[in-house]
């Protein structure tokens, strides 16, 4: 085990200072894209306005015979824009796979400067992380890397759940964690082939009455078990929870359905597959305008946020002035990121 005292030391000589605490950004929806596909590539200029974080994918989703494609065009969009305040990620093949290798070091030599977030997936336990915390160090020492590339790890198997408390606190690179469902319900044995979100057979069946009526069945979520967990670990270390994929284009409905689930639950975020879902992170993700006008009347009252003041007829004081905080400083993220939420938020 790492000492303390260690926990914050570059892991090799010339490498970046690890970060004590994550840039804070505005990241509700993570924005897929399959990098080897030219057409797509070209949309990364009108995307880096509408979206809060682009990733190009290089593992599932890309057949075997593109991988190396995939590699060279994430590569090739890293470079060719300026990202500004929007994130760039990629999310590398599995460690066991025989491209990873290839991925981080080409991806960190070549553009290491332009990227913000490599995805690992698959995570098993600490030691996924311990790998790629030093091959990223010796590669930013190689390359002259002045910021730490951060590790956002993807929750998809049995095991990982297991040890999801040592993943978060295993480096000070962790950006935070996803939820994969897809590869998780297949690790678990779990009956569905379907890609985040419930499952018409999963819930709960209301008692039956001396009438014998017809009983209602309520659909419950798949994931709620898996989602407070992650979140958990995620706040205990200071990272941040995301859900992850919701495979069904068709269903707006029910997509936002999950996204506020995760979103109450204490996710920041969730991945977009379709450009439709971008729109949908953004409403859920995104603090609602009347909460932000009380965060910023409790911020007021409490200028440096102790003692105590009634506000309608309701108690705040200093943990609800941290609450405030949180809910004014994301509104201000989102104002930024979109000019015409200023007035909304009355900022």
């Amino acid at each position: 085990m790492k000492l303390p005292s260690q926990f914050y030391k570059p892991l090799a000589i010339g490498a970046p200072d690890p970060m004590r605490e994550a840039p804070v950004k505005i990241e509700r929806m993570i924005h897929f894209l399959p990098p080897q596909i030219e057409k797509l590539r070209n949309k990364v200029p009108d995307l880096i306005a509408q979206v809060d974080v682009i990733l190009g994918n290089l593992e599932d989703a890309i057949p075997a015979d593109d991988k190396i494609a995939a590699r060279d065009g994430f590569i090739e969009m890293a470079l060719a824009h300026d990202y500004g305040s929007t994130g760039l990620w990629t999310r590398i093949n599995c460690l066991n796979s025989p491209w990873a290798l290839d991925d981080i070091t080409r991806i960190v030599l070549e553009a290491g400067d332009k990227l913000d977030v490599m995805m690992l997936p698959k995570v098993e336990g600490s030691w996924d992380i311990h790998y790629l915390d030093q091959l990223l160090a010796q590669l930013e020492a190689r390359a002259g890397i002045t910021q730490p590339i951060m590790i956002h790890a993807i929750l998809e198997t049995a095991q990982g759940v297991k040890n999801v408390e040592e993943i978060a606190a295993a480096s000070p690179r962790m950006h935070g964690m996803s939820l994969g469902p897809a590869d998780l319900a297949a690790s678990r044995g779990m009956k569905t082939t379907r890609v985040g979100g419930g499952h018409p057979h999963y819930g709960v069946l209301a008692d039956s009455d001396e009438t014998g009526s017809e009983r209602a069945f309520y659909q419950q979520d798949l994931w709620h078990y898996t989602v407070g967990k992650m979140v958990d670990a995620c706040a205990a270390n200071g990272i941040k929870a995301f859900y992850g994929p919701f495979g069904d284009f068709s269903d707006p409905d029910a997509c936002e359905a999950q996204f506020r689930n995760a979103f109450l639950q204490g996710c920041l975020g969730a991945w977009s597959l379709h450009p439709s879902q971008v729109e949908i992170a953004k409403r859920v993700f995104s603090p609602d305008p009347a909460e932000v006008k009380f965060a910023l009347r409790i911020l007021e009252a409490m200028p440096d946020g102790t003692g105590a003041v009634m506000i309608d007829g309701k108690m705040q004081d200093d943990a609800t002035w941290k609450q405030a905080r949180v809910i004014a400083d994301l509104a201000r993220l989102v104002a930024a990121k979109e000019p015409d939420m200023a007035a909304v938020y009355g900022l």
